[in-house]
């Protein structure tokens, strides 16, 4: 009997966690786990624990199979990697850094940044061959105008898949995060007040130090 620890990890970022149901699969170089399931409930940025119990030793570990399944509504999950530490001690990390959406089984492979060359096994050179096929499909290119520069052939960014919009997911949430910092700026001269204002003047003064020491301090 051979006893993997894994931990899956979910992003930070707002609606990355899921309450969908996520199992996964150990894939080493001499034969794979049974899918194990992870759990039901994942927040945001947390990490999830479990052992998965082999009948022999898998060898090294080479890729994971995320498999993300749902009973009744769909809820998408952001997972950041997973770390997988095998019985001899070794620590496997496999970076994932994207959604999952409907029922679905992504492959991730371990994170030692392998070239083509250097894939021996079959079952990662067909991994490498599906990953580039989807890509391939993913990213379809049209000429907008003659003698322009080509472009995505979609209509909207909403047509791409949850993972290419991903850069205009995280500047949503800078943005709200700007808000907020904006509002505790403005707010903080209320709250750290301890008596009322002689006028108008006096407020704006107050303001604009406190506003120019938190930026002074970030500087």
């Amino acid at each position: 009997m051979a006893t993997y620890k894994v931990t899956v990890a979910t992003g930070d970022m707002v609606e990355a966690g899921t309450n969908n149901s996520i199992s996964i699969t150990l894939v080493g170089s001499y034969g794979e786990s049974r899918q194990t399931t992870v759990s039901f409930l994942f927040l945001p940025g947390k990490e999830k624990s479990l052992s998965v119990h082999c009948g022999q030793d898998l060898g090294p570990i080479i890729l994971i199979r995320l498999h993300k399944w749902r009973l009744f509504l769909e809820d998408a999950w952001f997972c950041k990697d997973v770390r997988v530490t095998a019985p001899d001690g070794t620590l496997y990390r496999f970076p994932c850094y994207q959604w999952l959406e409907g029922v679905t089984t992504v492959e991730v492979r371990e994170g030692s940044g392998k070239k083509l060359v250097d894939d021996k096994l079959q079952i990662l050179k067909e991994h490498r061959h599906r990953e580039l096929a989807a890509r391939q499909e993913a990213y379809r290119w049209k000429n907008f105008a003659q003698g322009w520069p080509r472009c995505l052939n979609v209509d909207s960014i909403f047509e791409l898949d949850s993972n290419i919009q991903f850069s205009r997911i995280r500047a949503t949430n800078f943005t709200g995060f700007l808000i907020f910092q904006g509002a505790s700026h403005f707010l903080s001269g209320f709250l750290l007040r301890g008596s009322s204002w002689n006028s108008l003047d006096e407020m704006r003064t107050i303001f604009s130090r406190t506003q120019g020491r938190d930026i002074g301090g970030c500087l």
